[in-house]
């Protein structure tokens, strides 16, 4: 579970790839939101909450319905290897594209 006001980073990073799921409260600020966007790059937004009622419902939820947990970790193991977050060879490409960009400018 990640929490307001400061979401996790990098630890939000490692435990996605590492195929924990990860509930997370989007915030307002840049900080607040980095979670949700690793979520949304591995295709579940569904474990992103607009409210406190509903991060503390979903939190409930997943707790007393493995069932819906292992929906969770299989919803996010098709989503590292389908989404962009960790496709390396994608990162690659657009990284080259924008280094002869500027090499030609």
């Amino acid at each position: 579970m990640d929490t307001l006001q400061y979401n996790a980073h990098t630890t939000a990073s490692d435990a996605l790839w590492a195929g924990l799921p990860l509930l997370t409260l989007r915030g307002t600020t840049f900080p607040g939101r980095v979670a949700a966007s690793l979520l949304k790059a591995v295709h579940c937004e569904d474990m992103v909450c607009a409210t406190v009622d509903e991060f503390e419902a979903k939190a409930i939820h997943l707790a007393t319905h493995p069932e819906s947990l292992a929906h969770a970790r299989q919803t996010l193991a098709l989503g590292k290897k389908s989404g962009p977050l960790y496709d390396t060879e994608l990162f690659t490409q657009h990284l080259e594209q924008v280094l002869l960009k500027m090499v030609n400018s």
